[in-house]
């Protein structure tokens, strides 16, 4: 028996890839087909210009603020212990399908060069009303690429506020055990209010996240006043009825019909000036020491100003596991940030190759205000370069939306998500591309 599913699973790789392989032709044959005014040069972003002015440092400067210990404590109490990840992926009773079950329609949202190597789609009942934001996986959370025994892929959706019921953010909870089935389901996240006796909705989009050791760090949106917030994955709390409202209600506590709930353990605010940076994309780099959160800003590609990239130190006190490091008043400072010309950056990544003395910037940037597809850059203080794919050498070869990127180095693959498709590739197969 076990050698007939080896089997079955061997004849599903091999429709899986040709899928991959046949998507990519396509794609690769409309690129060539993308009028000259969009395929052929899209806008060099030029060099890496290091930021190092106080006023352009101060700009990046965030505030701790904890959601005090009793509030969470209180929430604890009436809602039921809370549970950890492994109870999460426990009752994942929803699947994703693989590329080759997804419609054509779906997978022209994948990028054509580089390819991806593993594709999944989710289901349109799934996500109905919802729109994909970023991803992360247990490859951020711990360097052995896994959440305990599992791994795990963390993805972000948002309902628009003029939605019945308002705006929204959720993280599904993705077990990738076995890569040729998964399945998932939803925590709401929300943030506590009235002292622990309640909580309210994430009414944001979800365009950054990072999972380091027992700590989810989300983006929040421009009409929020904080930029990012913090939630712990040993906190995740369970709904106890199925109502389509959020917090407290007559007989328990709702989640939108969610399963669980994250509540916000901290949140990270902006400095109160004209030309604070707010985080759109971020990403984790462990080939700093400490380890860093990346970020990078989303500017239009009509703006009059360059984008900003950044970096973040995090804390090696075991009292701040997943947490920023502050200083005595609660200030996180970049510790490296820098000015490029790319514009419609929505993923950001920096990588270190062993023995190279510098990181390698990666910056995929949505199609903008051009129809299309998006491209992928590499930049450093000395260019830029960006993957090419047709046979006029086009640079648009991204996906359009240009989702976040999350690296996972046990694997060497880089994962993204692009309307309902959720993918990854290897960053040796960027490399290639860009080369």
């Amino acid at each position: 028996m076990k050698q007939r599913g080896r089997h079955r699973r061997r004849r599903r790789g091999r429709a899986l890839s040709a899928a991959l392989t046949g998507a990519a032709l396509a794609l690769t044959g409309a690129a060539t087909m993308i009028s000259a005014s969009q395929a052929t040069v899209a806008d060099d972003p030029g060099v890496l210009k290091p930021l190092t002015s106080a006023a352009g440092t101060d700009a990046l400067r965030l505030t701790e603020h904890r959601v005090p210990a009793p509030w969470l404590d209180r929430l604890s109490a009436q809602m039921g212990e809370p549970v950890g990840v492994d109870a999460v992926l426990g009752s994942a009773d929803r699947a994703l399908r693989d590329a080759d079950d997804c419609t054509a329609e779906d997978r022209e949202a994948l990028p054509v060069s580089p390819a991806a190597t593993r594709a999944y789609c989710w289901d349109r009942a799934d996500t109905e009303g919802w729109r994909p934001g970023a991803v992360t996986t247990s490859g951020d959370a711990d360097e052995d690429g896994r959440w305990g025994t599992h791994r795990v892929v963390l993805s972000a959706w948002a309902r628009d506020a003029d939605t019945p019921g308002g705006g929204l953010a959720r993280v599904s909870f993705v077990d990738a055990d076995d890569p040729a089935r998964l399945s998932h389901t939803s925590a709401l996240l929300a943030v506590p209010v009235d002292g622990g006796h309640d909580y309210r909705g994430l009414a944001s989009p979800v365009s950054g996240m990072v999972w380091y050791q027992d700590k989810l760090l989300v983006t929040a949106g421009s009409g929020d006043r904080d930029a990012l917030y913090v939630y712990d994955l040993d906190r995740i709390q369970r709904a106890t009825t199925e109502a389509d409202a959020v917090g407290r209600v007559p007989g328990g506590w709702a989640a939108d019909g969610h399963p669980y709930v994250l509540p916000a353990v901290a949140s990270y605010r902006l400095p109160d000036t004209d030309g604070a940076a707010r985080p759109g994309a971020l990403s984790l780099d462990r080939g700093t020491a400490p380890d860093s959160l990346v970020a990078g800003e989303r500017v239009s590609a009509d703006g009059d100003r360059p984008t900003r990239l950044w970096r973040y130190a995090f804390s090696t006190d075991p009292a701040r596991t997943g947490l920023p490091a502050t200083d005595t008043a609660g200030h996180v400072d970049a510790v490296e940030a820098y000015e490029t010309g790319a514009a419609e950056v929505g993923g950001v990544l920096s990588h270190r190759p062993a023995g190279a003395v510098r990181s390698e910037w990666y910056l995929s940037r949505a199609a903008g205000g051009q129809d299309g597809r998006g491209t992928l850059w590499r930049q450093n203080t000395e260019g830029a370069r960006a993957a090419e794919c047709g046979a006029d050498r086009s640079q648009r070869c991204w996906s359009g939306l240009a989702g976040s990127l999350s690296y996972e180095g046990r694997t060497g693959e880089v994962w993204s998500q692009s309307g309902r498709m959720l993918f990854a590739l290897p960053l040796a197969s960027v490399e290639d591309a860009l080369d």
